[in-house]
């Protein structure tokens, strides 16, 4: 039997309308795909921002002062909650900013887009930082603390006892005579690396060797890079003698 023409124009228009409904629907679909990538990408990146800012940070390793257990190159996390909680403690190793003059100055970064992307990273926490005004020592002193240098056998002596430091040192600590305390609020460092370390004992004329603990940044607990040096970063035994913190001129 024939079919008109008149007969064909509802069906292709119910397709029509069909078409344009799946057009909606997938253009609808990919929008609300890329807001959801948005607000994901947004949301992580304030989670790593907040957790840079308030928990943990990464940094990189400038120099050799804290040889052999830090080496030049390395990234480090530092543990900045522990530090805001606890304070500092003897014997951390301890990233912090410069207290004034123990570095040199260091010429600006370039603004090309590297440069910008690089900074970006490095503030959100996806990159270790490398400011140029942090420094990362150990903790020999902390506030109320006597520290010297040194007995007989070369050896650092806090609060009377002396510090058998062989197995994270390198090289002798002797370079310079001191015996001074800790002021409040102040830190004794020191690198690892004794011959090759500006520290507390090259800046005795300033508040006695001592930067402020407001400085502190954060407790450095572990290497995460490379990964042959990936370790934890634990507190020399030699820190936990109770006659240390019985010889604290506060009581710490």
């Amino acid at each position: 039997m024939a079919v008109s023409a008149r007969d064909d124009a509802p069906q292709n228009h119910s397709q029509d309308e069909a078409a344009v409904h799946d057009e909606k629907k997938k253009k609808n679909s990919l929008l609300r795909s890329i807001v959801e990538f948005i607000v994901i990408v947004v949301v992580a990146l304030a989670l790593a921002t907040g957790i840079r800012t308030f928990v943990i940070q990464p940094f990189f390793v400038p120099s050799g002062s804290m040889e052999q257990t830090l080496q030049i190159n390395d990234r480090v996390v530092a543990s900045k909650i522990t530090t805001s909680v606890s304070g500092v403690g003897r014997g951390e190793i301890m990233v912090f900013k410069d207290p004034g003059n123990w570095l040199p100055v260091m010429q600006p970064a370039g603004d090309g887009w590297r440069s910008v992307m690089a900074k970006a990273l490095t503030f959100v926490g996806l990159l270790p930082s490398d400011s140029g005004d942090d420094l990362v020592k150990r903790v020999i002193g902390i506030e109320g603390d006597r520290v010297a240098c040194c007995n007989e056998a070369g050896q650092i002596v806090l609060n009377g006892v002396a510090l058998d430091e062989s197995s994270y040192i390198n090289g002798p600590t002797d370079q310079v005579l001191f015996d001074v305390t800790v002021p409040n609020d102040g830190m004794f460092v020191m690198g690892d690396n004794r011959a090759n370390s500006a520290d507390s004992r090259f800046h005795l004329d300033q508040n006695d060797g001592a930067v402020p603990s407001d400085n502190a940044v954060g407790r450095v607990f572990t290497i995460v890079w490379p990964l042959s040096r990936i370790t934890m970063e634990t507190i020399p035994d030699i820190f936990g003698n109770p006659a240390i913190a019985a010889g604290n001129k506060f009581g710490n």
